[in-house]
């Protein structure tokens, strides 16, 4: 009887499997879905031109989102010495943003005159953009989102926040406002 009961069972199956049946279609999940690195942004200038931020590979990369109504504003003139003592180790990449308290209302022609009059900027300025809220720019979601950066999650508090990307890519540091350019503790990472 048991005999019976497995041939039964076998032909049954070999039925089954002996009708050609049409593959199951796999669904690719992505667990752990690899987030952008910094280098996989293109960002256009404040007079319009595409950045490839690939570009920069090699190089710290230092990203200050900037204002110029705000009590923080001369830092402007403090980047800009930055710049000038290691544009060969680092760039700076200014982003202006009107995120607080409508300190930046100017339109991008109008930030790029502002900087150069008043500061004499020459490194890297970026078109207005959002650090935070809905319309977020895909960079500082980047640089805020600890599943993307790595290990960050601290979005822009005010003006001129400042995020530190190594050689390889790599976010290393954020400071607050208050953090001076051309401190001690920017100038150590920097050398690091």
């Amino acid at each position: 009887m048991k005999t019976i009961a497995f041939l039964f069972t076998a032909i049954i199956s070999v039925g089954f499997c002996t009708a050609s049946p049409k593959p199951t279609p796999k669904k690719h999940i992505l667990v752990h879905p690899s987030a952008p690195s910094i280098y996989s942004f293109k960002l256009p200038s404040i007079d319009g031109r595409m950045i490839d931020l690939n570009k920069y590979k090699g190089k710290k990369i230092l990203i200050v989102n900037t204002a110029s109504k705000c009590g923080y504003t001369p830092q402007y003139g403090k980047l800009q010495a930055l710049h000038q003592k290691m544009g060969d180790k680092l760039v700076i990449l200014g982003f202006p943003a009107n995120n607080f308290n409508s300190q930046e209302p100017g339109n991008n022609k109008e930030i790029s005159e502002f900087c150069t009059k008043n500061y004499g900027v020459t490194f890297q300025m970026f078109e207005k953009l959002s650090v935070l809220g809905s319309d977020q720019s895909p960079l500082y979601k980047w640089l805020s989102t600890k599943s993307e950066n790595g290990w960050n999650d601290k979005v822009p508090t005010w003006n001129f926040c400042k995020y530190l990307i190594n050689e390889k890519g790599v976010l290393t540091n954020f400071w607050e406002s208050s953090v001076d350019p051309n401190g001690s503790e920017i100038a150590a990472a920097i050398a690091k």
